[in-house]
C-alpha cells in the first residue's frame, strides 16, 4: 500500500485520519505542522506516495507546504483538508499540484475514498507516462 505523510495540528483529527488510512493498509507518518512535514520530506527525500495536509496550521500552513513540496518533489500528489471556506479558496493558489480539498468535518468513508482517488489518479498518470 501507500506511504502517506499526514500533516494535521489537531490531535483528534490526526489520530482519526491516521487510523482510517491504516485500516486500508497504508503506512502513515503523522506530524503536527507544515514545518515539521517539510523537514520529514527533506529527510526522506520526498519518498512518499501522498501528502495529506490540513491547510490552517500555526507555523507553516498547508498552502505553503504544498507549494514548497510541489517545487521540490514534482509529481508528489497532494490532498488538502480544511474546515474554513476562505482557506478552500486559497488552495486554488497551488493549482494542479493539489488533487482535491476535503471539507471538514468528513467521515471515515469520505477520507478513505478521497485518499484512494488521489492515489488512483497518481497511479494512472504514472502508467500513462510509462
Amino acid at each position: 500500500m501507500a506511504h502517506i505523510l499526514l500533516t494535521e495540528d489537531d490531535d483528534a483529527v490526526r489520530a482519526f485520519v491516521k487510523r482510517a488510512l491504516e485500516l486500508d493498509g497504508h503506512k502513515v507518518t503523522a506530524v503536527e505542522d507544515g514545518a515539521e512535514a517539510a523537514l520529514v520530506l527533506l529527510q526522506q527525500q520526498g519518498k512518499f506516495d501522498l501528502l495529506l495536509s490540513d491547510i490552517k496550521m500555526p507555523e507553516m500552513d498547508g498552502i505553503e507546504l504544498a507549494m514548497q513540496s510541489s517545487q521540490r518533489y514534482p509529481g508528489l500528489p497532494i490532498l488538502l483538508m480544511t474546515g474554513y471556506a476562505d482557506q478552500r479558496e486559497r488552495s486554488e493558489e497551488v493549482g494542479k499540484c493539489v488533487k482535491d480539498v476535503l471539507t471538514k468535518p468528513f467521515s471515515l468513508v469520505e477520507i478513505r475514498k478521497a485518499v484512494s482517488a488521489a492515489l488512483a489518479d497518481e497511479n494512472s498518470e504514472k502508467t500513462a507516462v510509462a
